[in-house]
């Protein structure tokens, strides 16, 4: 079954497409937006997919406008998908924090109140979406990738280690690498889940790593000049994988912060990894 959806701009891009949708989400009850960018080979067959999950306060636009995805991409010959964060709009619970609410989902299902009716973005990323997309546009199901920056970050790898058999590459930029030991997570977790700290750990990649690791490589880039080292926490993760032997690169990159120049700078190194892996 295909889901229906309407287009807002499709705009060309080295060749491909750049492409904004909505559609009304049965997940979170709301409508959502999400971009795709469909490289030229695309025309001719279905293209492997790389699935894109932007941090706080985003929307499907930062990563399509600022990460320079596309020309990688296209070269690539691989699909980006860039879905939003959260749900939005009236009647979708909020908070005036940046960190909590609309715009900060953390990819999670959330069973409390407010948040319970509309923030089950885990559900929207894992099944809704993928469904959409794979019925509606040339995409190779069987050739998926994930990445994600920040809070996105966190919710590639920790997907990825959920759902290993999917994922056939996972890559992150300065994830939120263990929330439940950071303010960037056991408040939105405890919100969102309860307090139930049990309930945490599968949105938790330093703890899945430990649990379970993932079954290909893993490449994660953290810049050393990142403003919110302390709240990320990469060296629990970097410890984790190393604990574990797990395969992969963990790049403390000298100089870098936290922002979109820094995601830009690898995105180029990110793409190919992606590529080697899908094929």
């Amino acid at each position: 079954m295909t889901l229906a959806h309407e287009t807002i701009s499709e705009n060309r891009s080295f060749g491909g497409v750049q492409g904004v949708y909505r559609h009304q989400s049965q997940a979170t009850g709301t409508a959502m937006t999400f971009a795709i960018y469909l490289p030229p080979q695309a025309r001719h067959h279905r293209v492997p997919v790389l699935w894109y999950l932007s941090g706080l306060t985003c929307t499907h636009e930062n990563a399509m406008t600022k990460a320079g995805a596309q020309e990688w991409a296209a070269e690539a010959g691989i699909a980006v998908i860039f879905p939003d964060t959260s749900p939005r709009g009236e009647g979708v619970a909020d908070d005036e924090a940046y960190d909590l609410g609309q715009g900060a989902g953390f990819y999670v299902d959330a069973t409390q109140k407010p948040w319970a009716p509309h923030f089950r973005m885990w559900h929207y990323i894992t099944h809704e979406l993928p469904e959409l997309v794979f019925g509606n546009f040339a995409l190779e199901r069987e050739a998926q990738g994930i990445t994600g920056h920040s809070m996105g970050g966190h919710g590639a790898l920790t997907i990825a280690m959920t759902f290993p058999e999917r994922y056939r590459s996972v890559s992150a930029f300065a994830p939120i690498a263990n929330p439940s030991e950071s303010d960037w997570g056991r408040k939105q977790l405890s919100a969102y889940l309860g307090e139930d700290r049990a309930a945490w750990a599968g949105h938790d990649s330093t703890l899945l790593m430990r649990e379970k690791g993932y079954s290909g490589e893993v490449l994660i880039d953290q810049g050393s000049k990142d403003q919110f080292l302390d709240l990320l926490k990469p060296e629990a993760l970097a410890h984790a994988m190393a604990e574990r032997r797990q395969p992969g690169v963990f790049r403390m990159q000298e100089g870098y912060d936290h922002s979109y120049f820094f995601v830009q700078s690898f995105m180029g190194d990110h793409i190919q990894w992606h590529a080697e892996r899908l094929g």
